[in-house]
């Protein structure tokens, strides 16, 4: 049994805190990823003294490819193991924090926001999704700039895999996907040493319609809607992401 019988712990209070969640995403590209960053920075032009903070950053290799090409940035999670992984690699200019979505780690601090990789839209309540970006908003400077990379939703739902397994590390993870009441969600089964576990992703379908409205109540404008990582235009029906550039007024 896990804590995600626990009804007072949320999903991904639990599975981002899991060894398991690592195993499962380890191989995710990194390449790939700096190729994104490497682009977003490009089109953005930030200046030498430009202050980054890379919300919910995980373990932080998208923060420490920033710290990289010479930026100050700050990260922040949820989780703490993840977090206490980072802090390893921290500099003089690179720091890592434990801290909640819905809560500005700095205000009014921040030149950029980077939340990348469709790490929003987990909440039950659609007020905490509101709640979030206005803390985001609340971090940055004026004119600071947010980037918020999410899955295009239309596709998504369009595209649905519905069921797969993966073995990574001697582990044969069922993977079982739906959409229900607005939500992407994706049920997680495997055994490990003897035990069953079950852990559960659950992530809003949000429109851009529905980010719009946020953005707008948060005090942000959208400049600049990207449909991939190359940062092509976006299309509603054929994108694989919602790129979104938007300025604190």
């Amino acid at each position: 049994m896990n804590k995600l019988n626990n009804k007072n712990i949320a999903w991904f209070e639990e599975w981002f805190d899991s060894p398991f969640y690592h195993i499962l995403y380890k191989d995710r590209d990194d390449k790939e990823a700096e190729s994104f960053i490497s682009n977003l920075v490009n089109f953005l032009k930030p200046k030498n003294n430009t202050v980054f903070v890379d919300v919910a950053c995980g373990k932080g290799r998208h923060s420490m490819f920033l710290n990289s090409l010479g930026f100050t940035v700050d990260g922040f999670d949820l989780s703490e193991n993840s977090i206490a992984n980072a802090k390893l690699k921290e500099t003089d200019t690179l720091h890592f924090y434990t801290n909640d979505i819905r809560v500005p780690l700095k205000e009014n601090h921040y030149n950029y926001a980077f939340n990348l990789f469709t790490s929003f839209g987990y909440f039950d309540n659609e007020k905490d999704n509101q709640k979030a970006i206005d803390a985001i908003a609340k971090s940055l400077t004026s004119n600071g700039i947010l980037v918020l990379d999410f899955m295009n939703s239309n596709k998504v739902i369009n595209t649905l895999v519905q069921s797969e397994e993966k073995e990574i590390d001697g582990i044969c993870f069922n993977i079982n996907r739906s959409y229900k009441n607005q939500h992407i969600i994706k049920d997680i089964n495997f055994k490990f040493e003897g035990n069953d576990y079950h852990f559960q992703e659950k992530v809003k379908a949000i429109t851009l319609a529905s980010f719009k409205k946020y953005f707008e109540k948060a005090n942000l404008t959208i400049d600049t809607i990207f449909g991939d990582f190359n940062l092509n235009p976006f299309d509603i029906d054929s994108s694989d992401r919602l790129i979104l550039i938007a300025r604190k007024k």
